[in-house]
């Protein structure tokens, strides 16, 4: 085997940084746009179709482009923001124009599984929207809220491993560079069960954390 302990440490601490950051970032762009799909659709607290209709399609347009394609056309964009299109840092600005639209469309999922009576009692009791949005829509969905930020960190987790195609760091990177292109099964097994563990680990939490939430 090509590599130490060291390096695998480092390359799954470039991979926890890359997805922590994407997820925060990510979470500031997809929560808000997620709660805005929601209320200025028909029949909503703030209903406004033409609002609906280009948060819809700009979700849409970015979500159907494959990541690493998506990688690849933000380049300048990447270089723009970091000053360089690899490394760490790199890859986290396509990973959030990834996961942003993404996290968006899973919010918008958990909001609408609240039951409208929830709202409505709101409103009889002279709630005003924002009062609705952040004191009943959002508490009652929470625990949907939560898987729906631990399926998009798993995403992610993913998602990085492929940055490493292009020099994004991380345990993708490792593989690549290591495994694949010097041919060294090892390095491709031990990346692959370390992703194993890291994803298992993250959805069991995730779990966790949401039926403590709809317990209470």
């Amino acid at each position: 085997m090509l590599v130490d302990s060291q390096q695998i440490i480092d390359a799954l601490i470039e991979t926890l940084v890359m997805t922590g950051f994407s997820l925060l970032f990510s979470t500031v762009i997809g929560l808000p746009l997620g709660v805005l799909l929601v209320i200025t659709r028909k029949g909503h607290l703030w209903e406004n179709a033409f609002i609906f209709t280009i948060l819809n399609g700009v979700v849409n347009i970015f979500r159907s482009v494959p990541f690493i394609i998506l990688m690849v056309a933000i380049v300048p964009l990447t270089r723009l923001i970091v000053g360089t299109s690899i490394g760490t840092a790199a890859a986290v600005v396509p990973l959030v124009f990834y996961a942003g639209p993404y996290i968006a469309r899973l919010i918008e999922n958990s909001l609408l599984e609240v039951d409208k009576g929830v709202i409505e009692a709101a409103e009889s009791m002279g709630a005003t929207s924002t009062q609705i949005i952040f004191r009943f829509l959002v508490p009652e969905a929470l625990s949907s809220l939560v898987l729906s930020l631990t399926i998009a960190t798993v995403g992610l987790v993913g998602a990085s491993a492929m940055a490493g195609a292009i020099g994004g760091g991380g345990l993708g990177d490792l593989a690549i560079t290591f495994g694949y292109q010097r041919f060294d099964t090892w390095v491709m097994v031990i990346t692959v069960a370390i992703l194993i563990v890291l994803v298992q680990g993250l959805q069991s939490s995730g779990n966790f954390v949401s039926k403590k939430i709809r317990r209470r």
